[in-house]
């Protein structure tokens, strides 16, 4: 028996996991950044720095509950995407990590992107690591992303994953965030915008604009400041944001599913923990999510892409 430790140091969590292949088990520790009141994010300076100090105690508690099987290999998020000139420092914390661990312990690091974590962290969830070495589609929605991604098996990386749609402007996270730190809750404002929005039937009038597969989610700040500023119940302002990022993603599916039918849909990202986008593309889509603790930022992802890619060699 071996397990497999993941490491994740994201621009909103320092993530690290374990996972046990042959009991099928994921074990995480994770804790957000601090960020201060009022704020929409961090510096990649900040965010680097508080990796640092989070990431050893982190450790600590991962590995305090989980003696006994040996780690025989090491994953992490190294990048954001796959894609040429992909970087962001906060990464920097985690592959210096992971480098140590598997230098200290004579195991191979297999460095993924952060992306691809979150493809494999979401298939775990949702019961279909059956679909790694096929063809599916995948939807990753989160503070920098609003990707639809054609992912299909590579023998290096796991995954190759083809950007099929993205947003031109405002991400879908980036949306969220401020439309709830305009309303006052905290940064990251998504699990509070969603308590908000059960409170509310509202509905957006105004559909996403688009320009070919692509989207453009700028508009719904500009909606929202205007509503909130003539008094609209703040119950109704979150509805209507995320009615208008539910209706882009409604558009983008459609799109995916006309240019490459019958693959399977999956969705994750932080954004696709929200009840109301969930119930109604697992409607009309049969869509399949993961978890909110595999939506969000984790390290579950690259600890099992490791596993998988040591069973490749």
């Amino acid at each position: 028996m071996a397990s497999y430790l993941g490491i994740d140091t994201s621009n909103y969590t320092t993530s690290c996991a374990l996972y046990h292949r042959g009991a099928g088990r994921v074990v995480h520790s994770k804790q957000l950044l601090p960020v201060q009141d009022g704020a929409l994010g961090l510096r990649q300076s900040d965010a680097l720095f508080s990796h640092v100090k989070q990431l050893g105690g982190l450790m600590e508690q991962l590995f305090s509950g989980e003696a006994g099987e040996p780690v025989r290999a090491v994953g992490v998020s190294a990048r954001p995407r796959d894609g040429e000139g992909s970087y962001m420092p906060c990464f920097l914390a985690g592959e210096m990590a992971a480098r140590s661990v598997g230098a200290a312990l004579g195991v191979p690091v297999h460095l993924f992107s952060h992306q691809a974590g979150h493809v494999m962290a979401a298939l775990y969830s949702t019961g279909r690591l059956d679909l790694v070495g096929k063809e599916f589609l995948a939807f990753h929605l989160s503070g920098g992303t609003t990707d639809c991604l054609w992912v299909r098996p590579d023998r290096e990386r796991v995954f190759s994953i083809t950007l099929l749609a993205s947003s031109l402007d405002l991400k879908a996270g980036q949306a969220v965030d401020r439309v709830g730190g305009m309303l006052g809750l905290p940064f990251p404002a998504g699990p509070q915008l969603d308590k908000l929005a059960a409170g509310s039937q509202a509905v957006c009038r105004q559909k996403p604009a688009f320009k070919g597969e692509n989207c453009c989610l700028s508009g719904i700040q500009n909606i929202c400041e205007g509503l909130w500023k003539k008094g609209t119940p703040a119950a109704d302002v979150a509805r209507i944001c995320l009615d208008y990022l539910c209706k882009a993603l409604e558009q983008m599916t459609e799109n995916a599913l006309a240019a490459h039918p019958g693959l399977s849909l999956i969705y994750c990202g932080g954004v696709m923990s929200n009840r109301l986008i969930r119930q109604r593309i697992q409607q009309r889509f049969g869509g399949q999510f993961a978890e909110p603790q595999f939506s969000s930022d984790n390290a579950s992802g690259p600890a099992i892409l490791a596993s998988v890619k040591e069973e490749m060699a």
